[in-house]
């Protein structure tokens, strides 16, 4: 297959603005690549559609396993856009940690949705980048908002390390749980209900109408029981039927609330500032790592140090700042 030409900065974003999906596809590919020639027009492309982002709701789904995650976004995504809104849906997918590879089938778990014209599934592998969140995920979530989508779902792939970064890219964190699978507050970490704006208790459907209805009231009481959040919202417990599409209109006027009590308080705005500059303290950490361990010195005497840290010879602090100095060329 011939390669595609290069597009100018000025098509890029053209494209973008006209929301042209196509094009849209390709600078995403373009964020997410590590070609030193394509990081050096990412960063251009980035700077000339920034005025026109930030305009969406940004709302975070995680959920455990077997909560029905695929299908409340589905299901949810559709009513969205049944709203008059234009929806982008980022996915998480956990890359093979032995060949680097990805499953990527996110269009195939939402073959409804994916058809949906103004619904866009973009599914990123999630590489080396700790607990499966892709490493520009937030730089894909801004190119989404210049294209004019009005709300963008980001997906974890599950309830573990994810959670804290997805956190800090949303304005909105939703955890999806399940009813009648033992003690309902088994297997969930304090810090993730913690997190939570909304506890959605999926599957409530048929049988399993009165023990959601009883995992309701057991959440509400947990959730009251955590420190108040800064926003100033008191986490709420919904009940839905993503199978049966019951129960997302409330979730959704929740959402909305939310965005609207935090916007009048200021707490949105301030939020959205604080997140960029965590946003720019991560990447000068991740910038940093890169060109360590890039340096001839440090590759040299890398293999070496390891090996001594290994064996116990070298304690591992000093082994950090000899190769600290090797970079400063010290």
């Amino acid at each position: 297959m011939a390669k595609q030409p290069r597009l100018s900065i000025k098509e890029y974003t053209e494209g973008i603005l006209k929301s042209d999906r196509v094009i849209l596809s390709r600078a995403i590919t373009l964020v997410e690549s590590n070609l030193a020639t394509d990081i050096a027009l990412a960063q251009e492309l980035l700077e000339a559609i920034i005025p026109y982002s930030g305009r969406s709701i940004r709302i975070g789904i995680t959920g455990v396993p077997g909560v029905g995650k695929s299908t409340f976004i589905e299901s949810f995504g559709e009513y969205i856009t049944r709203q008059e809104k234009k929806l982008a849906v980022l996915t998480i997918d956990p890359s093979s940690q032995l060949n680097k590879g990805s499953i990527l089938g996110d269009k195939t778990r939402m073959e409804s949705l994916s058809r949906n014209p103004n619904a866009f599934i973009r599914p990123s592998a999630s590489g080396t980048t700790l607990g499966g969140v892709s490493g520009k995920t937030r730089e894909v979530m801004l190119l989404c908002e210049a294209a004019g989508y009005d709300v963008i779902f980001i997906e974890t792939v599950g309830v573990g390390q994810s959670e804290t970064l997805v956190h800090g890219m949303v304005d909105f964190f939703l955890l999806l749980m399940l009813a009648g699978a033992g003690d309902e507050l088994q297997g969930i970490k304090k810090g993730i209900m913690e997190m939570a704006d909304a506890v959605v208790i999926n599957k409530a459907d048929g049988e399993n109408i009165k023990a959601a209805q009883r995992a309701k009231v057991e959440y509400q009481n947990a959730l009251h029981l955590f420190p108040s959040s800064d926003s100033g919202w008191i986490p709420e417990v919904k009940t839905c039927s993503a199978l049966q599409g019951e129960g997302l209109s409330a979730i959704w006027e929740m959402i909305e609330k939310y965005v609207y009590q935090t916007k009048a308080s200021g707490f949105f705005e301030h939020n959205r500032k604080e997140q960029n500059l965590q946003w720019m303290k991560e990447n000068i950490h991740s910038l940093l790592e890169q060109e360590f361990y890039a340096h001839p010195q440090v590759q040299k005497e890398l293999t070496t140090i390891e090996k001594a840290v290994q064996s116990g010879e070298l304690p591992a602090l000093n082994a950090a700042r000899i190769l600290l100095q090797k970079f400063k060329g010290q």
